[in-house]
């Protein structure tokens, strides 16, 4: 009796049907793997966007509510006497700009040779980046020019309101610009990107004292020890 083996071999299209379907597999694995890359990505920069706006909705919080009625000097001129300036072009603005001084800088023990008071502008640029300006001393000399800060990037249009007082209905007024020698009773900001669209703050503003500004010795200005000892000097605020 003749006795048979059997075959425990593949056929050629028992092979290739196998690769064909480790091929789709291998597919679908990788457009699935790159869609949840692009997906991890997008939600980095979106959380690195948000954060960008809340970091500059912060600052400019902290420097309008610590605004002071304090004229600086411009180009080591003294009789200035604006304290908040805003409007369409202000500091080289493209859109809407402002300007004022701010109280609070951090100076501990008085050992930075400057004012706990900062000279403070927000301005637009021509790449569509609101900047933050300021100055190391509030007074000064002509041909002195200003820090830049970049804040937020892609920004189309810088909108700044400025509320004086209730009309006679008790209705609050917002006026498109401001040049007073006193700080508004109100600040609305309105910052439109491409991502986020329109966003609008209200800043309500309380009447700082009018802090005067003192004369200059051998050419600096020497303001430091009468706001040192000014009870304002004493309030809130970090750089």
């Amino acid at each position: 009796m003749q006795s048979s083996r059997a075959s425990y071999g593949f056929t050629l299209i028992e092979i290739l049907v196998a690769i064909l379907i480790f091929s789709l597999i291998a597919s679908a694995s990788t457009a699935v793997l790159y869609n949840v890359i692009q997906a991890s990505e997008q939600s980095k920069a979106s959380i690195e966007r948000l954060q960008m706006l809340q970091r500059t909705m912060t600052t400019i919080e902290r420097d309008l509510l610590q605004a002071v009625n304090r004229p600086p000097r411009i180009d080591g001129v003294d009789d200035n006497s604006i304290v908040f300036r805003g409007g369409l072009g202000v500091m080289n603005s493209t859109h809407d700009g402002v300007s004022f001084v701010r109280n609070g800088w951090q100076n501990p023990m008085w050992r930075l040779p400057r004012s706990n008071m900062q000279g403070v502008a927000y301005r637009l640029s021509d790449e569509q980046v609101l900047e933050r300006l300021h100055t190391t001393f509030v007074d000064n000399d002509s041909g002195v020019e200003p820090k830049i800060r970049p804040l937020l990037t892609g920004v189309t249009d810088l909108n700044i309101e400025f509320m004086r007082a209730k009309n006679a209905r008790n209705e609050i007024v917002w006026d498109e610009t401001y040049t007073e020698n006193s700080v508004p009773k109100g600040v609305a900001v309105e910052i439109t990107t491409k991502d986020f669209g329109l966003i609008r703050r209200e800043f309500a503003l309380l009447d700082p004292p009018v802090i005067v500004p003192t004369s200059k010795v051998n050419g600096s200005s020497n303001n430091a020890p009468s706001e040192q000892n000014s009870p304002e000097a004493s309030q809130g605020g970090s750089q």
